[in-house]
């Protein structure tokens, strides 16, 4: 390909940003080596700002937005308030979702659980249906007043894991992969498993945009294993072709892709080049990954028989830790249908029973191993839910809406503060009366346990020096760190 080809094929913006630094590039090849010509990442961006006391993370996030003050956010007081309406003075005109703004009243519905305190921090919570997890209490940071502006599911669960609300950003695992590197050769370092809830009477949608890399290089984005058949597609060799074809193939292509690359110097090219390589390793290391058999049977008898079901939520949270054990760097997890508008009365102990004895299980099971210490183990939704009741109600059963004005979300591991009971919401966990905690500030004190200065982890993008937190004020919450 002559030097008048390249030009043509080159995108304006690539053609200036790869010429200012042509000279200097060069140099830097001879001084550095290969890994600069193919494209390689500097290792000085894998290095942290500071001592990171996470070096993973395992992200358990329950797609709907979990009620809060049905689990965590213990109310006494409106059993009192029992089919009264929310006074104006509380909702103080807050925007409604179409779900519920055309009622002609908004009645309370007081949580119908049974609440005790748990552990040396006291915390009120319901132990009822989360009676496993209640005996971790001082091992967890409990973070009441999260706050966000989203009110709906699509820009909700946008906002908590890239930031921002609108789509095309990169998410926290991508963040983390870019900024920290990979612990292993022969995986990913950011994975995906959504797991299969037993009641599926409300589910969310939820996509690969979630996971997306966004404006980073494109190997970042989180690679999504499947809960039944092969659990990545293709990964298998097709009938007939033996492994020493398919790596045949394989190189004969990113010999191609090289070509390319060094030619246009088109990151996408890398990236291709990255993942042919990194398929074919998981050829040998996924399904020794997936083959749960050799779990130890005290192993089943901690996340309990349900963890032998494929895409059950106890057998992702059990595939979770043998992610974060065999080096990957961020395991995000979805568990669907907290969307509760109505049938609480059924549905949360349905929820609760999926995730009350895995959660309990991982926690125990990372410490046992040694790992909870610098692995950081993240819970929760999108946004909570309201003390009103949507539709119906009855001191057995209700509904509720979307609220982002408070919610609870809990961390374990890594450095955080273990029985720390962090904000406090007003008596209809409507309001945060104490210490409000936006997701900003939430995504800023996950970066710095994992080593990054929020301010100083950038990203150029579109002339701008982009960043998970944004262009708004955002701090790292020192309450929360051990």
């Amino acid at each position: 390909m002559d030097t008048k080809q390249t030009a043509l094929l080159q995108a304006r913006r690539q053609f200036f940003t790869s010429g200012k630094n042509l000279l200097g590039g060069v140099a830097l090849c001879n001084l550095l080596g290969h890994s600069i010509a193919t494209g390689g990442e500097n290792d000085a961006l894998h290095r942290p700002h500071f001592r990171p006391k996470a070096k993973r993370v395992i992200y358990l996030h329950m797609v709907g937005g979990p009620s809060q003050m049905d689990l965590f956010d213990y109310k006494p007081k409106m059993k009192d308030w029992y089919d009264k309406d929310l006074p104006d003075s509380i909702r103080k005109g807050q925007r409604l979702t179409t779900m519920t703004s055309g009622q002609a009243r908004f009645p309370i519905a007081p949580s119908k659980y049974k609440f005790s305190q748990a552990g040396k921090c006291g915390l009120w919570m319901n132990t009822e249906l989360l009676p496993m997890l209640s005996k971790k209490v001082d091992e967890i940071c409990w973070m009441r007043s999260l706050h966000t502006e989203a009110i709906n599911h699509e820009p909700a669960i946008t906002a908590m894991q890239t930031g921002n609300q609108v789509t095309g950003r990169p998410c926290l695992g991508s963040w983390a992969s870019y900024g920290l590197g990979s612990c292993n050769e022969n995986l990913p370092s950011f994975v995906v498993l959504v797991a299969v809830p037993s009641n599926r009477e409300q589910e969310q949608a939820i996509s690969a945009k979630l996971w997306s890399a966004g404006y980073l290089p494109g190997e970042h984005a989180g690679v999504s294993f499947r809960s039944s058949g092969d659990p990545i597609l293709y990964i298998n060799n097709p009938p007939g072709v033996p492994d020493q074809i398919r790596h045949k193939t394989i190189k004969s292509l990113n010999e191609l892709n090289r070509l390319t690359y060094e030619s246009l110097r088109d990151t996408e090219t890398r990236t291709r080049i990255q993942q042919y390589e990194m398929s074919f390793k998981m050829q040998a290391s996924v399904p020794e990954l997936t083959n749960i058999a050799d779990e130890s049977e005290s192993t089943f008898k901690l996340y309990g028989q349900e963890a032998k079901k494929p895409g059950s939520f106890a057998n992702t949270v059990l595939m979770s830790r043998r992610l974060a054990e065999r080096g990957v760097r961020f395991v995000q997890v979805y568990h669907n249908n907290w969307d509760h508008h109505a049938n609480v009365g059924k549905r949360m102990p349905s929820q609760c029973k999926d995730i009350d004895r895995p959660c309990y299980a991982l926690l125990e099971d990372l410490k046992q191993r040694g790992m909870l210490d610098d692995t950081l183990v993240i819970w929760g939704g999108e946004f909570g839910r309201t003390i009103y009741s949507q539709g119906s109600l009855s001191k057995t059963n209700y509904g509720r809406d979307h609220h982002p004005r408070c919610f609870t979300m809990w961390m374990a591991g890594a450095g955080t503060k273990g029985g720390k009971i962090y904000g406090e919401t007003d008596d209809f966990s409507y309001n945060i009366v104490k210490d409000p905690l936006h997701i900003r500030d939430f995504h800023a004190t996950i970066l710095h346990l994992l080593g990054k200065d929020h301010e100083r982890f950038t990203y150029k993008f579109q002339g701008l020096d982009q960043r998970l937190t944004g262009v708004e004020k955002a701090r790292v919450v020192q309450d929360l760190i051990a």
